[in-house]
This record gives structure tokens, C-alpha cells and sequence, in this order.
């Protein structure tokens, strides 16, 4: 299967389409201003950033999911019970207080990578770019995960 300049193009358009995910429209104007707050290209580097992530996540987790064999019914079934188990913990507080206690050292080591960073200019919107992009792979859902199995399963690039 033969990919043109046509399908970069759609690919580009789904991809700017999912910033219209709700868990993700009402973020935009708040990381816009503090990119700009940041760099007069703040940004352009934070999109950069997020575009990069996106296209890494997207492709290793397609490619992974093909090579392997995964199937996806079952993976549903998995998140559902993920789903169900998360919830069944936050219907109770002593079993919320478990999980955050067993949890903390990893909440922990997060803040402490995250307070290392540093989220200044060109090159610490870049960085956030890469790290929302990665939180916020899930949230574009199926719009955006069919087109990057199928690009994963592409077997001829160009032309």
C-alpha cells in the first residue's frame, strides 16, 4: 500500500481534530498563554513537543500491539476491569487511603522528575509538549488510534 502526500495530509488534519477531545479543548488556551508568557515561540515548541510525543506513542504502541499479536478485545476487556477495579476504589475511603499509600513513592518520584524540569523557554515548552503528549495519548481515543495502526501496518512508505 502506497502512502502519498494526501495522506500526510488527512493524518496532519485528524491530528490537529483531536485537541477537540474534551479532556483536552479546555487546556488549550491556558497552555497557549503560558507558552507565549514562556518564549514569543513558546508555542510552536510545545506543539512541536506534543506532535513528537503523539507520533512516538502512536507508532511503538501500533507497532508493538501488531508485532505482538495483542488482541483487542481482550485489551478492552482489560480496561474495563481497570475501569471497574479504579472504581470500586473510589467508592471507598479505606481503600482510597491504601492505594494513595501504596502509590505515594511513585506520585513521589514524579513530582521530584517533574520539579527538576525546567518548563522555561523554548526548550522547557518543548519538554512539556513531550509530557502532555504522552498524558494526553488516551484521551484522543479512536480518532486518532485507528489512523496510527493502520500507518503502522503501511508496508511500503512514499510514492
Amino acid at each position: 500500500m502506497a502512502v502519498g502526500l494526501a495522506t500526510y495530509g488527512l493524518s496532519l488534519a485528524a491530528g490537529s481534530l483531536s485537541t477537540l477531545s474534551p479532556c483536552v479543548l479546555p487546556i488549550i488556551p491556558i497552555l497557549l498563554g503560558t507558552a507565549i508568557a514562556a518564549h514569543r515561540l513558546g508555542p510552536y515548541a510545545l506543539a512541536g513537543g506534543l506532535a513528537l510525543s503523539f507520533t512516538l506513542v502512536g507508532v511503538v504502541i501500533s507497532s508493538v500491539g501488531a508485532v505482538v499479536g495483542l488482541d483487542q478485545v481482550l485489551l478492552r476487556h482489560l480496561a474495563a476491569v481497570f475501569l471497574i477495579v479504579f472504581g470500586l476504589i473510589l467508592l471507598s475511603a479505606r481503600l482510597q487511603a491504601s492505594f494513595a499509600g501504596a502509590s505515594s513513592g511513585l506520585s513521589g518520584f514524579g513530582h521530584q522528575l517533574l520539579a527538576s524540569v525546567w518548563l522555561d523557554g523554548l526548550p522547557g515548552q518543548f519538554i512539556l509538549g513531550l509530557l502532555l503528549g504522552v498524558v494526553w495519548s488516551p484521551c484522543v481515543g479512536r480518532p486518532w488510534g485507528r489512523p496510527s495502526r493502520w500507518q503502522a501496518r503501511v508496508r511500503t512508505w512514499g510514492t
